[in-house]
């Protein structure tokens, strides 16, 4: 890569650090979504992006959890069924027009949850069935090692939609969710840490400061419906690019 790419992907790098992590998340699809447009390889992509998600969901969940947004009993049935499953994801490789494919749905998918964010309504916190919530984290699971994110943007929306979190748990909680399946799923597919890039040091180094300053701010909303809705723009172009080249 040349300077310019290696400049922008960091820049790139840090605001999807900064803006995910200040709701629990650690950015895999906006790492993807910034490869995609850089027309990084596939093989580079995954191991790449889980490994930075590794160190914003580290830094993200240690500022949730010291400010009390966490919940053991509606963390743990989730990652009983996600972790073995992100393993299993994380160890297979999919053909690389295949894996295009997935993940540009995957940051579709992302950009209509991001655009479609609305102020938090107040609601009766219900209990998880724990079945159901095994079930679930198996799926998000697999899917999560399958293309390199940790799950976030599948169990955020998931816990808010069914009443089984508020907004602060929800974001503690998925920080947790991300970090343990991003280790699994990378540990899933260990031989691909050799396709790291050279520039993972530097995009490490801006992954963890926007990482640290988003998730510093998390609690008291640090993000605007524009900034979600001009990422949410950023996303489709790169889920469609990554679909149709």
């Amino acid at each position: 890569m040349d300077f310019i790419t290696v400049a922008s992907l960091t820049l790139l790098i840090l605001a999807a650090a900064l803006l995910y992590s200040s709701v629990g998340h650690a950015g895999a699809s906006g790492y993807l979504a910034a490869m995609a447009l850089f027309g990084v390889a596939p093989m580079v992509m995954k191991p790449t992006a889980l490994a930075l998600n590794i160190l914003v969901a580290a830094i993200a969940f240690t500022m949730f959890y010291r400010a009390g947004c966490f919940s053991w009993p509606l963390f743990w049935p989730f990652v009983l069924g996600s972790i073995p499953f992100a393993f299993i994801g994380g160890s297979l490789t999919l053909p690389g027009s295949v894996y295009k494919i997935v993940v540009g749905l995957v940051l579709l998918y992302a950009a209509v949850r991001l655009y479609l964010t609305t102020r938090q309504q107040q609601f009766t916190i219900r209990p998880v069935p724990i079945g159901a919530a095994v079930l679930l984290g198996i799926g998000i699971g697999f899917l999560s090692g399958l293309t390199g994110v940790g799950g976030g943007i599948f169990l955020s929306p998931l816990l808010l939609f069914m009443g089984w979190a508020d907004a602060r748990n929800t974001s503690g909680v998925s920080a947790a969710f991300i970090l343990v399946n991003s280790v699994a799923g990378l540990l899933g597919h260990y031989s691909s840490v050799a396709h790291l890039p050279a520039s993972i040091p530097v995009w490490a180094a801006a992954a963890g400061a926007g990482g640290w300053v988003g998730a510093r701010y998390g609690s008291r909303r640090f993000s605007s419906q524009a900034i979600r809705r001009i990422l949410s723009a950023v996303l489709i172009i790169a889920g469609l690019k990554m679909i149709f080249t």
